[in-house]
């Protein structure tokens, strides 16, 4: 080749642009179903070894799985205990180490599994109809003790049919309800009955032994050393279920079902838990005032019930996990206090305070501590979901990361971080809250906004790890979460800011959360979204009746009618919020409603349900859909998820909430926005959300 063609060969090669670089990777929708989860960790009494349930989703089945996995405490053999599409749940370690309890359904329904663990042998221990929950060892491993709850069969008002021809075919009889609760937690539905605490022989496994007795729930519970009395938290019903928080700790003869109450004040006592000597037990509680939310201290008493005193009072939340020390000085626990949760202390010791354990922007949950002093539990920060983790209480600071579950499917992936916001309302309150950047920020861009709003309202979003909010910034996205009046985490006085007057201030905390997330300067004004579920989906009902600053809004299991409400619900926590029943003061209950200034609405309001929601029951949404469809100011959408209640089960519905809320606020984006930003995940045609 001569000089001439070889130099423009290479002068063509320096012009020619480039190829472009392939844009980063996001966290998109495929990530759904390939995410895991670690939850359940127990470090084993000797402290050598931490068994946990990994959860996945089997896709197939469209459901949440989890198989237990087994690692040492110093991170080596990772292995895995159980293999199957079932969910096995709850483990627990006898005493000596050797065994482990469990939950499973790998027999077509939920029964108490037993496995030696060098060999993986397992048995069932039960065949009981209804599902086993909370397991606990007795002392000398020989039983399991279980909460359960039983059906109420007693007739409430008997009737009986004349004779029928053999083989008549007549219909189904009539359900007779003499209750205000007939669900579980709104994720449900269930017979009435009651919560009560049964053993199994952890051996031969057979018919469980009923240890507590009456009408009325059941709960948290704990073995005396000896093993003949099980410490008990029960509610006394119907005074107790309807309008007031009131339980007492009990001990009851595991023989005899003799139960003798050891506490007696206006308020509920719970938790139980027998110190390592057998002498003293701590429990958690709290005086009824009446609040609308209470936050809980910790206590401890003798054995007996006598020298009942507070441990640690006037907390940002309520303590959860409790834990003795090993030696019996002082009683470990669980705390979320401005969006972190952490792990402290509270001596024993008269006059000594409690003092924090753990330290970090993060979520520390689900501590199992071991007799050496050594602990495992689950870490979550903002750009890293579930991790387990490892530490021994006298060097916390030492952390060390034993499993990512999640390492594989982030790998490469461009997460989005938060910065912390404290704002202040125009009445003077301070609130926090977290802003999104999308994850391709670009400061020379404006983005939208989406506001999304905790449930409750007596919850506490935190610094945790959020698919939903990732999967928005990976949309191009800002995500703004706050903890408005109301929210736990702040102590009693925050939460009383809703007290009587919810929604109320509350209100205001999150407009100004916009206002901060709008001074920082990327956030586009033009293309503001508000969201939430449940006590979120009541505040959003009520901003888009108050301002008409969002392009669209989306409720999800909403109360929109809190009239209406008080007759459908399956939960009891309604009545905190009123002074009076809706009978005696209706126009209270009206003015609180978003329903009430439904005629205000401008904003695009799509209201999203499962229909066999029990908590905030569809005809909620219904009514609120129908009321602006017919005032036809304001485009609307009803969003009815099948065979799904307050809870959703369904990983694929868990998914088409985040395709529906993204595909709603797409649409009613400002075409410049659109065109600058364009979604990854948005569908382009109508309709391509949906399956």
């Amino acid at each position: 080749m001569s000089a001439r063609p070889a130099l423009l060969l290479a002068a063509c090669a320096l012009a020619a642009p480039a190829p472009a670089a392939a844009p980063p990777r996001v966290l998109d929708k495929a990530t759904f179903f390939q995410m895991e989860s670690v939850a359940g960790p127990q470090i084993s009494p000797d402290g050598s070894r931490v068994v946990f349930a990994r959860g996945f989703v089997d896709v197939n089945r469209d459901q949440n799985q989890s198989n237990l996995w087994l690692v040492e405490w110093s991170g080596d053999r990772l292995r895995q205990l159980s293999d199957g599409a079932w969910r096995d749940t709850g483990p627990a370690w006898s005493p000596d180490g050797k065994r482990l309890a469990f939950v499973s359904n790998r027999s077509g329904s939920n029964q108490v599994h037993v496995m030696w663990v060098d060999t993986r042998e397992t048995l069932q221990l039960t065949r009981v109809e209804h599902e086993p929950a909370n397991l606990r060892w007795s002392p000398d491993g020989k039983q399991v003790a279980f909460t359960m709850r039983l059906p109420d069969e007693k007739p409430v008002l008997p009737v009986k049919l004349p004779k029928t021809p053999k083989g008549a075919q007549l219909a189904k009889g009539a359900t007779v309800v003499d209750r205000t609760s007939w669900g579980r937690d709104g994720v449900g539905p269930i017979a009435p009955g009651y919560v009560h605490v049964f053993t199994v022989d952890a051996v031969a496994g057979g018919t469980p032994r009923q240890v507590t007795r009456g009408d009325y729930d059941h709960g948290a519970f704990d073995w005396s050393l000896d093993g003949r009395t099980l410490f008990v938290s029960g509610i006394r019903k119907p005074d107790a279920e309807y309008l007031r928080d009131d339980s007492e700790i009990y001990a009851v003869d595991v023989a005899t079902s003799e139960a003798k109450a050891l506490t007696d004040r206006s308020g509920p006592d719970t938790n139980p838990l027998v110190s390592p000597d057998g002498r003293h037990v701590a429990y958690t509680g709290f005086d009824q005032k009446d609040f609308t939310n209470h936050v809980g201290s910790l206590y401890v008493m003798d054995a007996a019930g006598g020298s009942r005193r507070l441990l640690a009072g006037g907390l940002p939340s309520t303590p959860a996990q409790l834990a003795w020390a090993a030696d019996g000085s002082g009683v470990h626990y669980s705390m979320q206090e401005k969006g972190v949760q952490n792990q402290y202390f509270a001596p024993l010791r008269d006059g000594a305070a409690p003092r924090a354990i753990t330290t970090g922007s993060h979520v520390l949950s689900q501590v199992s501590i071991a007799r050496n002093g050594r602990a495992v539990g689950v870490r979550s920060t903002v750009e890293r979901p579930g991790m387990l983790v490892a530490f021994d209480l006298a060097k916390p600071a030492e952390r060390r990361e034993l499993l990512d579950v999640n390492a594989d499917v982030l790998d490469g992936l461009r997460l989005a971080g938060a910065e912390e916001l404290w704002f202040t309302a125009r009445d003077g309150v301070r609130a926090q809250g977290w802003l999104m950047k999308p994850a391709d920020f670009d400061p020379a861009k404006k983005y939208p906004l989406v506001l999304w709003i905790h449930g409750g309202p007596w919850s506490m979003y935190s610094v945790g790890w959020n698919w939903a909010w990732q999967n928005f910034a990976a949309n191009g996205y800002a995500v703004l979460w706050t903890n408005p009046r109301g929210s736990t985490g702040y102590g009693q006085d925050f939460v009383n800011g809703i007290q009587h007057s919810y929604p109320g201030g509350d209100y205001d905390d999150l407009m100004a959360g916009v206002d901060a997330a709008l001074a920082r300067g990327f956030v586009d004004e033009k293309n503001l979204f508000v969201c939430g579920g449940s006590g979120g989906g009541v505040l959003t009902a009520w901003i888009v009746g108050h301002t008409d600053r969002f392009r669209a809004a989306v409720s999800m299991r909403p109360v929109t009618n809190w009239h209406s409400f008080v007759g459908t619900t399956d939960g009891n926590a309604w009545y905190r919020q009123f002074r009076k029943f809706p009978w005696e003061d209706p126009m209270e209950y009206a003015v609180r409603s978003p329903l009430h200034h439904v005629g205000k609405v401008t904003t695009p309001t799509m209201v999203m349900t499962g229909e066999a929601d029990l908590r905030t029951p569809m005809s909620q949404s219904e009514e609120y859909y129908r009321a602006l469809k017919m005032l036809r100011k304001a485009d609307t959408l009803l969003v009815r998820m099948p065979e799904e209640f307050h809870g959703w089960r369904r990983p694929s519905h868990q998914l088409l909430q985040q395709l529906y809320l993204l595909a709603w606020f797409e649409k009613y984006r400002t075409p410049e926005s659109r065109a600058a930003i364009p979604a990854r995940d948005h569908a382009a045609s109508p309709g391509a959300a949906e399956p």
